[in-house]
């Protein structure tokens, strides 16, 4: 006999099942609609999302449901999916259903019925120019990719050099008037839309516009230096800034950063380097050309010191050479005497004989031994 509602048991587990996979899943579908060029509907990230949910969608009362055509990926993650331009229809319900199915069970992303009129988000403006329309008064004009331009509202965004805070203007054209300017600032200025009222109910915003700049310390490509006060001033004066001129800016900056940072240090240490190879060089020349007067001092401490003058000795002459020079024999002693002078006796001498006066007036003897 069957149990009244036991039929219900299976569809009950089967829905709680749903329920406990979802507070598990990522939050919702986000949707925006870039530029009214194309659409991303994305539901989490590569980090957080454990399985590969598939999208279908459908606009109420219009077209069946159709799969995702081309999704976007993310560490091999579906992440989100991509519509092109020729899928998407505005001022129409339209409606997701994000599902997977991991071990048995059914993970669905929760999402609300949506209008996408509501999730345009226009490009950021472009072609930012300023021009000097009178003595103290700036006109700022710019132009927007965006298809619909009479659809836009924008916000400036504008501060000086001495300013401390950004201050903010809301602008229903693309024209901004700045009514009162300071010759010794120097300012800068962003612009950014959203869809007015008129056209959608959003809050997105485009990104902010490359920075327009106008001042007296101007130095950079691309900025202009004011005229002096109390001159003439030209209505045609025009600054503009496009993203190619802001990426030739950032391209200058990083070369001139390298300049400081890397080439700088590096000349002066091959700079310091040459100086001192020169500088041991020239003090070389200088030995060459002005030599030193050696100083013997030094040269002769072994002579006195160790060998206490023995000049043989220092000199390394070998003892049998020194003894060789040494006398072997012995001389008897020989004595010299000289005698007094003794007159001697007359006598006769034969013609042609001399007498003892002519031998000198002493008598040497000599006595060996």
């Amino acid at each position: 006999m069957a149990v009244p509602g036991a039929s219900l048991v299976p569809i009950l587990l089967l829905g709680l099942g749903i329920r406990l996979a979802a507070a598990h899943s990522p939050a919702g579908v986000e949707c925006i609609l870039f530029n009214e060029e194309y659409m991303t509907c994305t539901w989490g990230s590569g980090q957080t999302l454990t399985a590969n949910y598939s999208l279908y969608y459908w606009y109420e009362n219009r077209s069946p449901v159709a799969e995702c055509k081309q999704y976007l990926w993310e560490r091999g993650v579906r992440t989100g999916c991509r519509f092109e331009q020729s899928e998407i229809i505005q001022f129409q319900p339209f409606h997701v259903r994000v599902n997977a199915s991991q071990d048995g069970r059914i993970l669905e992303i929760p999402s609300n019925r949506m209008e996408l009129q509501n999730l345009v988000k226009p490009e950021a403006p472009v072609n930012l120019t300023i021009r000097n329309m009178s003595s103290n008064q700036l006109q700022l004009t710019w132009s927007s990719p965006y298809p619909k331009a009479h659809c836009l509202e924008h916000v400036v965004k504008y501060k000086s050099n001495k300013d401390t805070s950004w201050m903010k203007q809301e602008v229903k054209g693309d024209i901004f008037s700045f009514p009162s300017v300071d010759y010794e600032k120097f300012y800068t200025f962003y612009v950014r839309s959203k869809i007015n009222n008129y056209c959608g109910s959003t809050q997105l915003w485009s990104e902010w516009s490359v920075p327009v700049f106008w001042g007296s310390n101007t130095t950079s490509k691309g900025r202009s230096s004011p005229e002096p006060p109390g001159s003439p001033r030209h209505p045609h004066t025009v600054l503009t800034v496009s993203p190619w001129l802001f990426a030739g800016m950032a391209e200058e900056q990083l070369q001139w950063f390298w300049i400081h940072t890397v080439l700088i240090p590096i000349a002066s240490c091959l700079l310091l380097l040459v100086l001192v190879v020169l500088l041991v060089r020239m003090e070389r020349v200088w030995v060459i050309i002005m030599p030193r007067i050696p100083n013997p001092n030094k040269n002769f401490d072994d002579l006195f010191i160790t060998h206490n003058g023995d000049f043989q000795e220092w000199v390394g002459v070998p003892k049998d050479v020194v003894e060789s020079f040494k006398p072997n024999y012995s001389e008897s002693i020989c004595h010299v005497s000289e005698l007094p002078y003794e007159p001697l006796q007359d006598s006769i001498h034969p013609p042609g004989v001399p007498g003892p006066q002519e031998h000198g007036p002493y008598k040497n003897s000599y006595v060996g031994a």
